[in-house]
């Protein structure tokens, strides 16, 4: 498949000598792919594994199909975790959420963890700017692995849903989202809101990282990429997708998987019937990216990456590295005014610093 995916040896990093993360990346969107991505990673899956995944608002929401992701979570023998939701629906308490569980058809595929369903426990957070610490299922405990398995789309709230969101609000009990959503009480109705949401979502991504590398224990992440509507999989009623189904990614750096998802519909050529047109502009109006710069900055991971193609990887899925030679560049001055509309390059941009592509850059 053809994306704009002479996409990315590495993603512009403007920090000198910043480490970067592999990223791994398959076109096809299948059970086995979904388990050779997680093989390549190179890390077992041991103990009691927990597989996060969000089971949908409704039948018509756009979350993974057990179809999709049986045969992984078997291959690691895993349970499929959730906790309850904060807002009114069929999943804030644990009673109906099990039975949309069983409407999905999850329960047939694995055991199925409501995390929260005993209640909740806290775990710190390294990065105490808004949350003092991070309010979690307890039944987290129980685990000594997380696959941390998202459904990468956009978000109402957030701009986009990926393993950041799926790692903080996914893992947060019922009670420990609306303390995300409100950064810790501490903005509602203030008109710093959003940023410190999304700021709040990166260090409770953060403390559920941490929890996961300490005693033994591990986590690793996967992205993937279809049906990417505009709306999160927490709506029941989700716009239809207007852009062509990606792929799947992984990596062990949350943030450099996040951000190469995102350049990838950023850099989208878009078309009639794969236009990524609405998710870029959920995700910019929203300032979404923000997540994942500010999990860099408290350091979650990093934003450079290399991005590695297991559909033309040898054996030692290593050479498919690939280069961006098709870039694209959407670009906003420091005041919100778009000064460039999917530019194949930068030349003529007076110089200084531009949110370019939802990342800000200094261009001289």
């Amino acid at each position: 498949m053809k994306y704009l995916f002479s996409v990315i040896l590495c993603n512009l990093c403007f920090i000198a000598g910043s480490a970067q993360s592999n990223v791994y990346f398959t076109s096809e969107i299948s059970p086995e792919s979904l388990v050779k991505i997680y093989q390549a990673l190179g890390v077992e899956a041991k103990g009691n594994v927990a597989v996060k995944i969000s089971t949908g608002e409704s039948s018509r929401s756009n979350h993974l199909s057990p179809e999709l992701i049986k045969d992984l979570v078997q291959t690691v023998n895993g349970t499929l975790v959730e906790c309850n939701t904060a807002y009114w629906g069929n999943r804030n308490n644990t009673e109906s959420h099990l039975k949309a569980i069983e409407e999905r058809g999850y329960n047939k595929i694995a055991n199925v963890d409501i995390m929260d369903s005993e209640g909740e426990i806290t775990i710190p957070v390294s990065d105490t700017k808004w949350l003092e610490n991070d309010i979690v299922g307890s039944h987290i405990s129980n685990y000594d692995f997380m696959i941390n398995l998202a459904h990468f789309k956009g978000h109402a709230m957030g701009g986009f849903g990926g393993v950041l969101k799926n790692a903080s609000i996914g893992v947060a009990s019922s009670r420990g989202k609306s303390y995300i959503h409100s950064a810790g009480n501490k903005t509602s109705g203030s008109g710093q809101y959003q940023d410190s949401f999304l700021e709040s979502m990166a260090a409770a991504a953060q403390a559920v990282h941490n929890y996961f590398k300490q005693d033994g224990k591990d986590i690793v992440y996967i992205n993937v990429m279809n049906n990417m509507s505009v709306d999160c999989d927490c709506d029941g009623n989700p716009h239809a997708p207007e852009l062509k189904d990606m792929g799947i990614l992984a990596s062990t750096d949350p943030v450099a998987l996040d951000r190469a998802c995102l350049d990838l519909v950023f850099n989208h050529e878009s078309v009639s019937g794969d236009d990524a047109s609405a998710l870029i502009r959920r995700i910019e109006n929203l300032h979404g990216t923000h997540t994942v710069e500010y999990a860099e900055q408290i350091g979650l991971g990093t934003q450079s990456y290399h991005l590695i193609n297991l559909d033309e990887s040898g054996e030692a899925g290593i050479e498919g590295i690939i280069e961006n030679t098709n870039k694209v560049y959407n670009v906003y001055d420091l005041n919100g005014k778009k000064v460039l509309d999917k530019g194949k390059s930068l030349i003529g941009l007076e110089k200084g610093i531009y949110i370019v592509n939802g990342k800000k850059q200094m261009v001289n």
